[in-house]
């Protein structure tokens, strides 16, 4: 025996190897991410762009519906749907700025309040186990480092869509087809 493990898949990536795919990397990571937070914010309409909004609006000073659509990148004409779906749930309401009546506010209710509160748990435990085996240390630098990757990035291309990203990270093409 040479001292290696018998089980170890030789055809597997190699972190810091020379000709490793950090594209690869990310879409595993962000695949286990996806898993892990869909399931932790199930019920909540549109699952995780519903959980997006609703961070937004309770964290933000109430947004307009295009500019919370602006600032997620979801497309303008998407964006009343899945605000009703979340007002249907009792989760948000839109309310008449008080400043200029023709724009609509929205707000979290205290029924979305207290599920935000609840769901920023369960993503928190969620992500928790993104990163488990991973020592605290390495994942704060990573969460700080990929954090200010991605604002530079957005900074220097603000129109650049990362749902598209998702998409080609997440979706295998058809059979046949090759992804350009």
């Amino acid at each position: 025996m040479d001292g290696r493990d018998a089980d170890t898949d030789r055809s597997a990536p190699t972190a810091g190897v020379p000709g490793s795919n950090l594209g690869w990397y990310l879409g595993v990571i962000l695949r286990g991410w996806h898993e892990e937070v869909e399931r932790a914010v199930e019920g909540v309409p549109h699952g995780t762009r519903g959980y997006q909004i609703l961070s937004v609006v309770g964290h933000n000073s109430p947004p307009t519906q295009s500019g919370l659509a602006k600032h997620l990148q979801i497309d303008k004409t998407v964006m009343p749907y899945v605000i009703d779906a979340l007002q249907d749930a009792g989760l948000v309401e839109r309310r008449t700025d008080p400043k200029d009546r023709r724009v609509r506010r929205i707000v979290l209710t205290p029924h979305g309040e207290r599920t935000l509160a609840e769901l920023e748990a369960r993503v928190r435990a969620a992500e928790d186990a993104v990163f488990a085996g991973m020592p605290a240390r390495a994942r704060q630098a990573f969460v700080e480092h990929a954090a200010q990757l991605a604002v530079s990035i957005h900074n220097a291309h603000p129109s650049i869509d990362p749902c598209i990203a998702v998409l080609d990270a997440l979706v295998d093409p058809e059979p046949g087809t090759a992804k350009r």
